[in-house]
């Protein structure tokens, strides 16, 4: 994944810097999470990453397929993609156009990967504790991993808070052994 966000990061931002000056932000989320939704087909899949098939005819079948979502300016996103055979990066590029949302709005996109799930109180004070250090809203998704054993990891943007005991652990072991 750390390749495609490379690839898709350029595309998004442009795609968005366009958005905004056309004050159409909307219609392009709409535009790049149906690009989006389409490329991560599997049949869609086979198709792109089958060198027998040329790019536009590749970019023609997803237009078609999203025709409801592309304008002249989205499907000419498609085509750019195809072309430069990055429409793999299509997942990316729709995560990162969110993101660039958020940041517009001054929100952000975190999640809290806890050992146990978290009440509602810990999430209100989880957000509470977020909104103070990073000064924007947060908008938390939350997902259980019994491996970390305790605690929390926060992912927000690139920062990434390990309040686990796993992550503890691991702190300890490495300063042990130096």
């Amino acid at each position: 994944m750390s390749e495609q966000i490379t690839f898709a990061r350029p595309y998004a931002r442009a795609a968005f810097e366009l958005a905004q000056s056309a004050k159409r932000v909307p219609a392009w989320k709409h535009a790049v999470d149906t690009l989006a939704t389409i490329v991560a087909l599997p049949d869609v899949q086979t198709l792109i990453l089958d060198p027998r098939v040329p790019p536009m005819v590749q970019a023609q079948i997803i237009i078609d397929a999203g025709a409801d979502a592309f304008d002249a300016e989205s499907a000419n996103l498609v085509r750019l993609l195809a072309e430069n055979r990055r429409l793999q990066a299509a997942p990316e590029l729709a995560l990162y156009y969110e993101s660039l949302c958020d940041a517009a709005e001054g929100t952000i996109e975190a999640e809290a990967i806890s050992a146990y799930p978290l009440d509602e109180t810990q999430r209100e004070s989880l957000v509470a504790a977020l909104k103070r250090r990073l000064g924007k809203n947060v908008n938390l998704s939350t997902r259980e991993d019994s491996a970390l054993l305790a605690g929390v990891v926060v992912h927000a943007g690139d920062l990434v808070i390990d309040g686990s005991l796993k992550g503890r652990l691991g702190q300890m072991a490495r300063a042990m052994s130096r």
